[in-house]
């Protein structure tokens, strides 16, 4: 079970964010070593096998901006997306703007409760139902907001996994999380899930280093890096390197749409 005591996750986080690409036996030791400091989070912690669904609706740019700047490796770049957790997920979801700037990740969050909430980007004039959020969270959807106004943004591609996450019990902040059953599909609408069946397993032979199927990921805050984590790095001997959920999508996305001439993913990529 979960820790009750842990906290919600800030409307404004800076972090870093180590990823690793592990085998999936690699997932209980790491866990069992973890879980000295760690409990699972709320959510794992009330799920029946210890997993939880996350699903992301990535916004871009017609001309796919954003997916760009990650091709090209550009310091200063952030994301736009829309999360929501379950199989049949209910408000809230979630506003996220990721921005990667080196090594440092800064996630601005606003939930928003509305299930039409969508509609303030595509009928103009709506109105939203007030959200009772805190006013850092108004903030940050303002933010939101302006940059799908900006960029043209709207949405691109949903992507859906498992994730098996712990919560530092003795950090002010620190995660460890493992997504498994890497899913996507293209998606020009605010649906936060689709059918299963529309959904295209990730292929792991394109996405993957061979026999690694597990993205893990080391969180913590810029201000401290929990000395146990650092222990774990290297009892493990993990290599970092760089993954991202979005940009495999996409690239799978081109292999399925190789053929289309139309499709901007594929000449993009």
């Amino acid at each position: 079970m979960g820790n009750p005591k842990q906290k919600a996750i800030p409307a404004l986080l800076e972090r870093y964010e180590l990823k690793y690409l592990i085998p999936i036996e690699m997932m209980d030791p790491i866990a069992k070593f973890a879980s000295v400091y760690c409990s699972l989070d709320k959510y794992a912690g009330n799920s029946a096998n210890g997993y939880y669904r996350v699903n992301s609706i990535y916004l871009d740019s017609p001309d796919y901006l954003f997916l760009r700047r990650r091709l090209e490796g550009v310091q200063n770049r952030f994301n736009l997306r829309v999360r929501s957790y379950g199989d049949h997920p209910k408000p809230p979801y979630f506003l996220e703007i990721k921005q990667k700037t080196g090594g440092v990740a800064r996630k601005y969050r606003a939930p928003v409760m509305d299930k039409e909430w969508y509609k303030v980007y595509t009928e103009p004039g709506f109105e939203p139902k007030n959200d009772g959020q805190s006013l850092e969270e108004q903030r940050n959807k303002k933010l939101f907001e302006r940059m799908v106004y900006t960029y043209n943004a709207a949405p691109k591609i949903l992507t859906q996994y498992l994730r098996n996450a712990w919560i530092s019990d003795v950090d002010d902040y620190a995660r460890i999380t493992f997504d498994i059953d890497l899913r996507f599909r293209q998606e020009a609408e605010y649906r936060p899930v689709p059918g299963h069946g529309e959904m295209v397993s990730c292929d792991h032979t394109l996405a993957f280093d061979p026999g690694c199927a597990v993205v893990l990921e080391l969180k913590c805050y810029t201000s401290r890096v929990p000395l146990w984590m650092v222990d774990l790095i290297r009892f493990f001997n993990l290599e970092r390197r760089s993954f991202s959920k979005y940009l495999t999508g996409a690239s799978e996305l081109m292999v399925l749409h190789r053929h289309d001439d139309d499709s901007r993913v594929s000449a993009i990529l």
